[in-house]
């Protein structure tokens, strides 16, 4: 697979057909227009592209507007690449594209991406605030004789899936299940370890501290089964999303038992996939209450599959 970062300038010789949006979370609904695109471009014996955007477009806009990352993109390379993408475009959404009119937007990716057909979700919108949609689309593709493929919604238990739904779920809900059955996957956040208080040590459950950026989607406070990921192989973990209120900790932390590892990894790198939530997070009135309670999450991680 071919990864660019080009803003139209470099010119491609073989037919590409493009599936274009945000793929931010490449959730279930992203995934069906990768599908539709991969066969649009063998029917056509032509390449297959995923055009995206580098960052999110209201980091360029108003930056205090911008949504919490589900995915970034080297993880977003790694998944388009398992499912065999030709190629995939992160267009830097700066103040020059900003002012590309729906027109021309797609004349360009005719004249430089040789584009003979494109897809796109049911509410796709493109070009100059917006100002383009499904109808210029539909009438571009008869004017420039360019195939067009409309993918409708894509539902999980009656609701359309979308990125700014699966955020809502993780961050007010809590839901990683929800999330994952939105998404295909568990949702994860990765990130190196550094050193914490070390109070879970001291109780027999050591833990591990994930240093993570924030601009990524934090689950809801609370306590969750997790699988750790650490040099290509997987462990089962319990997950604290929070302050720790037992010890009135003022510091948000992602703190990890992982289940029977010995190591000592600060510094290194790991994924911490969320696969169900076990509770919330609560204040003991002890600490050996805290233990006990610690010894029923371990008892009900070990009992959940891998």
């Amino acid at each position: 697979m071919i990864v660019m970062e080009d803003n139209f300038s470099t010119k491609l010789e073989d037919k590409t057909y493009i599936a274009l949006g945000s793929f931010d979370g490449l959730h279930k609904g992203h995934m069906k227009l990768i599908k539709e695109i991969k066969k649009m471009a063998k029917d056509n014996g032509g390449k297959s592209m995923v055009l995206t955007f580098k960052d999110h477009p209201l980091n360029t806009i108003n930056k205090d507007l911008a949504p919490k990352i589900l995915l970034d993109n080297p993880s977003k390379v790694k998944i388009l690449k398992e499912n065999e993408v030709d190629l995939v475009n992160f267009i830097n959404f700066d103040k020059e594209y900003m002012k590309l009119c729906p027109e021309d937007f797609i004349k360009k990716m005719i004249y430089y991406y040789n584009a003979g057909g494109f897809v796109v979700g049911f509410n796709y919108r493109f070009g100059y605030k917006n100002l383009g949609d499904i109808e210029l689309l539909d009438k571009m593709s008869k004017k420039f004789n360019f195939n067009l493929k409309v993918v409708s919604p894509v539902k999980y238990l009656n609701e359309i899936i979308s990125s700014s739904k699966i955020r809502h779920i993780l961050i007010e809900d809590g839901n990683v299940d929800k999330a994952k059955k939105m998404l295909g996957r568990n949702y994860f956040l990765k990130g190196n370890i550094v050193k914490g208080k070390q109070l879970g040590r001291k109780l027999g459950y050591p833990t591990v501290n994930l240093n993570y950026n924030t601009k990524y989607v934090l689950p809801r406070g609370g306590v969750y089964y997790t699988l750790i990921e650490y040099e290509n192989k997987l462990y089962k973990g319990i997950t604290n999303v929070g302050y720790n209120p037992t010890v009135e900790d003022k510091k948000l932390n992602i703190e990890t038992h992982i289940l029977d590892f010995h190591k000592d990894i600060y510094g290194e790198n790991i994924v911490i996939y969320f696969s169900k939530r076990i509770r919330d997070e609560k204040k003991f009135s002890s600490l050996e209450e805290l233990k006990n309670q610690l010894k029923k999450d371990k008892s009900f991680a070990k009992r959940q599959s891998m």
